[in-house]
């Protein structure tokens, strides 16, 4: 799957980084606690988040994430937005709560890779 397959399923728009639209999504991973991501996050996932900073996407960009969901219609910061389009990271946005975000990812087929905590 796609970074692209996902606009639709998580009803989501592009704020920042559609060069990355392409970007192969090889699993998922849901926290809003920066260290965490960092310690068990894996490249290529899907990071679904309600933090919408430039610091999210320095960690989406040192772990190599497919892409980022802000969920929960949180406004993404213009400096994120700014740091997303550089890194080529596309910053998703949705209007749905992050359960239900991480809800249809696990449908759509996304799951947490082996051994994540």
């Amino acid at each position: 799957m796609r970074v692209r397959d996902l606009l639709d399923v998580l009803e989501c728009r592009v704020e920042a980084g559609a060069a990355g639209l392409d970007n192969e999504v090889k699993g998922g991973y849901a926290s809003d606690l920066l260290s965490d991501v960092m310690a068990h996050a894996g490249e290529g996932d899907v990071w679904v988040t309600v933090q919408a900073h430039q610091n999210v996407v320095a960690v989406a960009t040192l772990v190599s994430l497919a892409c980022v969901v802000v969920a929960g219609g949180v406004e993404c910061e213009p400096e994120a937005a700014r740091r997303a389009e550089e890194e080529g990271i596309p910053l998703l946005r949705s209007r749905l709560p992050a359960f239900e975000v991480v809800g249809r990812l696990y449908v759509a087929g996304i799951r947490a890779r082996p051994g994540a905590d």
